[in-house]
């Protein structure tokens, strides 16, 4: 089984299906219907969710997991990377297994919508997995790795 990370996945955008494929990361969003479900996972590794199908034939015990995965749960998924050349993403997990990590609480306060700073001040625990601090976590730490590779190349100790 090959453990894969989303920054990796995007950066190197597979062009044939990668099978036995193992991911791991909290939910985004899921919607489900009868038959099938899209659930976007995020491991914190990039700003993009990965998007997973899950199809009730695929998938044992799918209504009690289904019901688990909610928004702020933490999963794992094993399935196949298909490439989507046609889809709005470029590819799409098919998962043959989810496990529900961590329930998340009915009330958990981060849903797709777009929240206030002073709302995030509140919930400081859970900030980085908005966009927001995403992003911004990211250019700090570019930054603080490029003045401190610069300093070092001329010979300043930290």
């Amino acid at each position: 089984m090959q453990d894969m990370i989303v920054r990796d996945l995007f950066r190197n955008v597979p062009t044939e299906t990668l099978t036995d494929v193992r991911v791991q990361g909290w939910v985004r969003t899921s919607r489900e219907s009868k038959a099938f479900a899209f659930i976007e996972l995020n491991d914190g590794s990039f700003f993009q969710n990965l998007q997973i199908v899950v199809e009730e034939s695929a998938v044992n015990n799918y209504a009690d997991i289904m019901k688990r995965v909610t928004v702020g749960a933490s999963i794992e998924c094993v399935g196949s990377i298909v490439p989507t050349p046609e889809m709005k993403q470029p590819f799409e997990m098919k998962a043959t297994a989810v496990t529900v990590l961590g329930d998340s609480p009915v009330d958990y306060p981060l849903q797709k919508k777009r929240h206030s700073v002073e709302f995030l001040r509140t919930i400081q625990h859970l900030r980085p997995r908005t966009n927001l601090f995403s992003a911004t976590f990211r250019v700090r730490s570019v930054a603080a790795y490029a003045v401190h590779e610069f300093f070092q190349n001329r010979g300043f100790v930290y």
